[in-house]
């Protein structure tokens, strides 16, 4: 009965959103059309469409906003007005009670919360759809008093994920069977990510050992200060951190009256953007407004301050190469090239014409070079890709879209701090030394001190396998193979020989190709 209840909540507040008017209307049957038509009589649907879907995934609860907020990375299925509206949506979530958050604490750890902390602030500072965060303070094992954020997962999360997750599954089912445009929006593909995402968000213990990693990675970069863990006080469902001091970035007069530096910390925050995501391949992917700080503490005056770690992205090596070689391409307006790597990517299919698909992308790309960031909109470019991609039946790659979603924060960002910033000349630096290390001699000794390792091991087996093999031959068998093995051992020395000429020409290769490369990139 509770589920059926849920679903009729959701079925009226679509009508009284008029959200039926923007779904039903391309589905396949017309039954379901006249529906449409008839459901919309005497309300007030004045308002856009996407600002409607809006204002209604908040009317339906925390999981549902969420949702939103997941769905509007997904620019590739969605127009961009409702992809914006979407954008705009944040956690707007009452507190719960501080006497169920220190229950849950005190039930985590088995202890009393006046063992765990010195003091306990029982008012929120942040409430979202998840968790709630409280300020503390604790001893520390040196005894040092140190400041901490406490989070708190919300009770009975779970079940409510579950039940409305049920729905929602349901429901793409349904737009996937029923849609004219089902297939191509993928909604149970779309569904499922959002699945993931959330269930990760679940667990405090993965978000804690996210922010480790990225502080590790970001530690010598003096750009960004990250959270230390308190790991003796994580939980699935309560971790405790270093409490960071900072100005909200949004607050950006506070910031610019604090002194710091507005165009460097704009230009740090592609730094710290591509940093993360072409040497290490694992980023912050919820960089927005709501979870980034600036630091004017005089030690750290004018770093980032990067919270929330629930979402982060990963890349593989081969996604990291693609796409450098991509974003190199398209700063050397190579739209040859790029069309080129979709190809060889089985991004777009094997007959795809070359021709075709370069003059698209120039048609889409040219128009936005030599200006600056408050003329263009990396939102709007990426959505014209995504239009020309669709033309072309380019596959859209799950393990980008986080990306693309960060890529967007990073624009929003830029533009608020400093609306003169070029992203395209700030980036252009980073990825030539990136693109040089890749190709250039370093990656060949670097992968052969990595491998070294393992012919260490196995060099001081050699003599002892070849002599038990040896051992258990009879005589005959053994000439026979020993003349054997001198003929191979020729052509073995003739081969080394080669190998060896064929490597010095390698070498001198590589020479020569980081000599091109950075003549092209000075050019």
């Amino acid at each position: 009965m509770r589920r059926v209840g849920r679903a009729v909540t959701i079925v009226w507040v679509s009508l009284r959103y008029g959200l039926d008017e923007l779904v039903l209307t391309s589905f396949q049957k017309p039954w379901l059309r006249g529906l449409a038509r008839i459901a919309s009589i005497g309300r007030d649907l004045s308002a856009p469409r996407g600002q409607r879907l809006r204002e209604a995934l908040e009317r339906l609860g925390p999981i549902f906003v969420k949702f939103g907020q997941v769905l509007s990375t997904r620019r590739d299925l969605l127009p961009p007005d409702i992809a914006d509206e979407l954008a705009l949506l944040q956690d707007r979530v009452p507190p719960f009670p501080a006497d169920v958050a220190i229950a849950t604490i005190e039930r985590a750890f088995r202890r009393p919360l006046t063992s765990l902390f010195t003091s306990f602030e029982r008012q929120p500072v942040a409430s979202a759809s998840i968790a709630q965060v409280h300020f503390a303070t604790l001893t520390d094992k040196n005894g040092r008093e140190r400041e901490v954020a406490v989070k708190v997962l919300r009770p009975g999360m779970l079940k409510v994920i579950e039940q409305d997750l049920d729905l929602i599954h349901m429901m793409a089912r349904w737009v996937e069977r029923l849609s004219a445009d089902g297939k191509r929006l993928k909604p149970r593909e779309v569904v499922g990510e959002f699945d993931k995402y959330l269930h990760d968000e679940l667990d405090l213990v993965r978000e804690a050992a996210s922010a480790a990693q990225l502080r590790r990675n970001m530690a010598g970069l003096d750009l960004v200060l990250i959270p230390e863990m308190f790991w003796d006080l994580c939980r699935s469902d309560v971790i405790v951190m270093e409490r960071m001091h900072g100005i909200p970035i949004g607050q950006v007069e506070r910031v610019r009256a604090a002194g710091v530096d507005i165009p460097k910390l704009a230009r740090d925050g592609v730094t710290i953007f591509f940093t993360q995501v072409f040497r290490d391949g694992f980023f912050h992917a919820d960089m927005h407004p709501g979870n980034i700080m600036v630091s004017v503490e005089p030690a750290t005056f004018g770093r980032y301050i990067s919270l929330d770690f629930g979402i982060v992205g990963t890349l593989t090596q081969t996604d990291k190469e693609y796409l450098a070689q991509n974003f190199t391409a398209f700063f050397r307006r190579d739209y040859k090239r790029v069309a080129e790597l979709h190809v060889e990517s089985g991004w777009v299919p094997q007959d795809t014409r070359i021709d075709e698909l370069e003059a698209a992308i120039r048609s889409v790309c040219e128009p936005y070079f030599d200006r600056p960031l408050k003329e263009i909109s990396l939102g709007m470019v990426l959505m014209r890709l995504f239009q020309t991609s669709r033309r072309f039946n380019v596959e859209i790659q799950p393990q980008l879209v986080l990306l693309q979603k960060t890529l967007l924060n990073v624009e929003g960002l830029g533009r608020q701090l400093d609306p003169e910033l070029d992203l395209w000349h700030t980036a252009k630096p980073f990825l030539e030394k990136w693109m040089l290390e890749q190709v250039g001699p370093r990656r060949f000794w670097r992968e052969l001190k990595e491998q070294a390792p393992y012919y260490a091991r196995m060099l001081p087996d050699m003599p002892r396998l070849l002599h038990g093999y040896l051992q258990q031959r009879p005589v005959d068998d053994l000439r026979r193979e020993l003349r054997q093995m001198m003929a191979e051992q020729r052509r073995t020395n003739r081969l080394l020989q080669a190998i060896i000429y064929g490597g010095i020409g390698f070498v001198l290769g590589l020479l020569v190709m980081q000599l091109i490369v950075r003549l092209r990139f000075i050019g």
